[in-house]
């Protein structure tokens, strides 16, 4: 069956008559793009941007809120929608000031397929680094040719091992991880670096994110692998100290896929958690940042052990050398 996206234009405090509106008309789900949401999320994670793409910038600081409801395209949609648009007239009419927007919308077709699959046509099964074969749970592999089957999902967490970091992390995991090395993944995402690790017998103790989200889709992945990736923590532990301490310490390894800024802000805590000798597995550096990240880490005393670059990125392989 096709769909009709239906997109409602309203404003933060039009949302909820909206949504009072669309139950009445039979609609209980929504999707929601809140204008005000993105400024608030830029405003809270400053410290975690480090690219941010100008024309999503513009185009997000533009946004209008509204709210996307999904309509057979039969006759009984067409009956709700005429409906919908007899409501939204109503509330405009109940609208004094013009506070809830401009209460009206427009409409697509959506296929079904499209829908549902989406991006997912263009995830296929691929390589990373000399082990891994990185590949979606709706793809068959009938020869790995030797490699480490990685089966992710990544939901709406980041880390499906095609970008560069991802992959330069992987690279130096399987150089650095040694059977029963107890690791800790910073800024897990979709798990994928703490399963690599878990799978090359690293003892994986911890992961965090600052997404709860994240935190689940890790722990779905690690279990498709069937391999275990430890406690996961919530939080921001350059800010929070107790949920810092919570991490542990007595680290072999740590990887962190995060940005320039958080690296830096914490290269102090990697080290105390981890062991002496211990190694950090960093990367999301920009290549212009590199040398920042770089001074930062010998400042602490960390040793660079190994460089890498993509065309566009940077990972450090640093060591905690026994003092």
């Amino acid at each position: 069956m096709d769909w009709k996206e239906v997109t409602i234009y309203t404003t933060t405090a039009g949302i909820e008559p909206v949504a009072d509106m669309l139950l009445q008309n039979g609609v209980e789900g929504y999707v929601l793009e809140d204008a005000a949401d993105f400024q608030d999320f830029l405003a809270d994670t400053e410290i975690y941007w480090d690219y941010v793409d100008e024309d999503l910038m513009r185009e997000k600081s533009t946004q209008e809120t509204c709210l996307k409801i999904y309509l057979p395209q039969d006759e009984a949609g067409a009956k709700q929608l005429a409906a919908i648009r007899a409501a939204l007239e109503n509330l405009k009419a109940r609208d004094e000031g013009s506070a809830w927007g401009r209460l009206c919308f427009d409409t697509a077709v959506t296929r079904q397929q499209d829908w549902e699959w989406g991006w997912k046509q263009y995830f296929k099964p691929f390589p990373v680094g000399k082990s891994f074969l990185i590949k979606p749970s709706w793809e068959t592999v009938e020869d790995a040719a030797g490699r480490r089957i990685l089966e992710i999902d990544p939901a709406s967490s980041f880390g499906t091992g095609t970008h560069d970091t991802t992959q330069l992390c992987i690279a130096a995991l399987e150089d650095t991880v040694r059977p029963g090395d107890a690791v800790l993944d910073m800024g897990t995402g979709s798990g994928i670096l703490a399963i690599a690790a878990a799978m090359l017998g690293g003892e994986v103790r911890a992961v965090a994110d600052i997404d709860a989200n994240c935190l689940k889709t890790a722990q779905e992945n690690a279990e498709k692998n069937h391999v275990s990736i430890g406690q996961g923590f919530c939080g921001d532990a350059a800010r929070d100290a107790a949920m810092a301490e919570k991490l542990g310490t007595g680290y072999q390894v740590i990887v962190a896929n995060i940005v320039a800024d958080v690296i830096i802000g914490m290269a102090r805590l990697f080290w105390d958690k981890l062991s002496p000798g211990g190694t950090l597995i960093c990367s999301g550096i920009l290549n212009e940042r590199a040398d920042e990240v770089c001074q930062k880490l010998t400042e602490t005393g960390f040793a660079i052990v190994h460089a890498a670059q993509s065309d566009d990125w940077s990972a450090f392989t640093a060591r905690k050398n026994a003092v």
